[in-house]
């Protein structure tokens, strides 16, 4: 059997935090706030992985207001999201995942998180693919206000 979850994720820039996307600190002046490590793609992958079993969202698992998750490693939250979904008996077949901002640039970036992502995922290089866009000067993204994310994910039973 195989079942589909989509997930979305945006987070703002802010000042004296690093700019972690897909498990690769990106050369950039601001970082992402947030109340882990605001990873935003990451979290619309775990969020769409999570919405393919039926097993809610990130916010579920990891709560914002949780002092035990604050600057947590996104990483190690997709990893215990692919642990649950093993759990039930499934394993991911694809992911398919985009990110949107006019900056910083992320296609100098994106072999390395197809590789975190595969390994946290414990899948191949070829099932993890990773876009970036931008709206062209459009909403709070156009504006570099912040990134947002989406992802699209299959699972398949073990």
């Amino acid at each position: 059997m195989i079942r589909v979850g989509q997930g979305f994720d945006v987070h703002k820039f802010s000042a004296g935090r690093l700019c972690i996307i897909g498990g690769v600190t990106i050369d950039y002046p601001l970082g992402l706030e947030g109340h882990s490590d605001a990873d935003v793609l990451l979290h619309a992958i775990s969020d769409a992985i999570l919405g393919a079993a039926g097993l809610g969202d990130i916010g579920h698992y990891f709560p914002d207001n949780n002092p035990k998750f604050k600057d947590m490693s996104s990483r190690d939250i997709l990893r215990i999201v692919v642990g649950l979904i093993r759990d039930k008996g499934y394993s991911v077949n694809n992911i398919d995942a985009t990110v949107i901002c006019e900056e910083p640039k992320i296609s100098p970036y994106t072999k390395k998180m197809v590789e975190n992502i595969a390994e946290d995922c414990l899948c191949g290089l070829t099932q993890i693919n990773i876009k970036a866009t931008t709206t062209e000067g459009l909403g709070f993204t156009g504006r570099s206000e912040g990134i947002a994310a989406q992802a699209i994910c299959t699972i398949q039973a073990l």
